[in-house]
């Protein structure tokens, strides 16, 4: 015999942040209620206008802000942005190329080639293990 299935649910902010959309800036009744599991798969398998335009044009959260900009969420502190910005803020701070951006897209970088010459230091020496 099976019990019934629970429906699972999450907080708005949980849903926000697999959506990869700005909490505040979603409809009143998103962040009013929960979200099932179902209800979050079907917002990513048909996307409703305001999801879309949000994704779009933001604003968009500090991981989103922080990928478009090519920069850590730290490094985003670090240059005085704390606030979610609009795809248009972005661009704008991409044109301007202040220092503090140009700089930490460095450290991004370096961050990187790093990561990929560690993994593949351990491939090697896996593969000389075996």
């Amino acid at each position: 015999m099976t019990s019934p299935q629970n429906t699972q649910t999450m907080k708005p902010a949980t849903a926000a942040k697999k959506l990869g959309v700005y909490l505040e800036a979603t409809p009143a009744e998103f962040q009013e209620g929960v979200v099932s599991r179902t209800e979050l798969a079907a917002l990513q398998a048909e996307p409703p206008q305001w999801l879309v335009d949000l994704r779009s044009n933001g604003p968009h959260p500090r991981p989103v802000v922080a990928a478009k900009l090519g920069v850590s969420i730290a490094g985003l502190a670090r240059g005085g942005v704390t606030e979610a910005l609009t795809t248009e803020q972005i661009e704008a701070l991409k044109a301007e190329g202040p220092e503090w951006l140009l700089r930490e897209r460095a450290t991004q970088a370096e961050v990187r080639k790093e990561a990929v010459r560690i993994k593949e230091k351990k491939a090697d020496e896996a593969a000389q293990r075996s």
